[in-house]
């Protein structure tokens, strides 16, 4: 089976680190529905195929986030006191989502992620106020706010796959009044510890499921895994190189197109109209 969808994933994963690098997103919007595509078109269960999706998701985007997070903090970008905060409740939301996620049934869960993909894109085409602000160093949020927002992002990553970051930015930067670049940098790290407890989330959960593929640790896969991360890091050094010499606004637009298809189908909508 794995000879079948590697090239997919391989492909899938190249996309993945060429468009993380140059546009500042996780790219699990794109590796989620892939990864499911495929492996349930190769005859595994929806169910498992959606998880596993979300799961191993998780564990692709963590050395991603790693990256970025070291060259941020090297920047002094990050504001290490709201990212340790928002990354511990993040952790536990994600844990949470994870485990609500691997009990409820696969259309719900397929609406659920349509949903936040479309917010998503909503978010991209938009654009956010602020972007170009300063790198001034921000107040630090009152305790039960980052609370809040890091069970809320956490739970909505670990039901997802995704890092929660297109939401997380945008908070930080019109509730909280962070200058963008500290916003994405704070994130980034925060992201670190919401992945860790999202993927041990599909981990447990996933143990002793009959029907997982060969080489999962829980919902978790290693070999597809390997495949988008071969691609995806090399892939990522280029998008960076290409951020500053594409027309980034175009490109983000084709995205937002993008999105809102791969959102309206793992929703379903489609189907619905017959096509």
């Amino acid at each position: 089976m794995f000879i079948e969808i590697l090239p997919v994933l391989v492909a899938t994963g190249a996309v993945v680190g060429f468009t993380a690098a140059l546009l500042g997103v996780g790219g699990g919007f794109i590796m989620v529905p892939v990864m499911y595509w495929v492996m349930s078109g190769a005859g595994v269960p929806e169910d498992i195929a959606l998880r596993t999706a979300f799961g191993t998701s998780l564990l692709v985007i963590l050395p991603t986030v790693l990256s970025s997070s070291w060259r941020h903090n090297k920047a002094g970008a990050v504001v290490w006191k709201v990212s340790l905060f928002l990354g511990s409740m993040g952790a536990v939301g994600a844990l949470a989502g994870a485990t609500i996620a691997s009990y409820v049934p696969c259309g719900p869960l397929k609406i659920f992620f349509g949903v936040f993909v479309l917010i998503i894109a909503l978010r991209m085409g938009v654009g956010l106020k602020g972007e170009g602000a300063n790198n001034a160093e921000p107040a630090i949020p009152p305790r039960h706010k980052l609370v809040i927002l890091g069970l809320a992002m956490g739970v909505i990553s670990g039901m997802t796959g995704l890092g929660g970051g297109a939401l997380m930015v945008p908070a930080l930067v019109l509730v909280f009044q962070f200058p963008m670049r500290r916003a994405v940098a704070t994130s980034s790290a925060a992201i670190i510890f919401t992945a860790i407890g999202g993927i041990v989330g599909y981990v447990v959960n996933g143990l002793g499921v009959a029907g997982l593929l060969p080489y999962s640790v829980g919902y978790v896969n290693l070999v597809i895994f390997a495949a988008l991360v071969v691609t995806s890091v090399p892939m990522a050094q280029l998008g960076a190189r290409a951020a500053h010499a594409i027309d980034a606004g175009k490109l983000r637009l084709l995205f937002v197109v993008l999105m809102v298809y791969v959102g309206l189908r793992m929703m379903g909508a489609f189907e619905l109209l017959g096509m």
